[in-house]
């Protein structure tokens, strides 16, 4: 039987030698490098519904020189 998620939680993570922290709550998740205060935050319902994986995609074609800017799907799924 699983647990439901009622409230926050948060761990640390080691990724490539840098230190984040994830909060997990019942809205969705926070990663935000440990010190700091601005990070990635995705809503349940934007995995769910998939436009994470749009914004996703999004966010890799704008990191390229002369792409256009994110467009209002993908800033309203990842949120800086």
């Amino acid at each position: 039987m699983t647990t439901k998620l009622n409230s926050a939680f948060k761990r640390e993570l080691d990724v490539n030698g840098e230190k984040y922290t994830l909060t997990v709550s019942p809205e969705g998740f926070k990663l935000v490098l440990k010190g700091k205060r601005k990070g990635i935050e995705l809503n349940w319902a934007a995995i769910v519904g998939g436009e994470a994986a749009l914004a996703t995609a999004l966010n890799a074609s704008v990191s390229h020189p002369g792409m256009q800017s994110m467009g209002a799907a993908g800033r309203d799924a990842v949120k800086h």
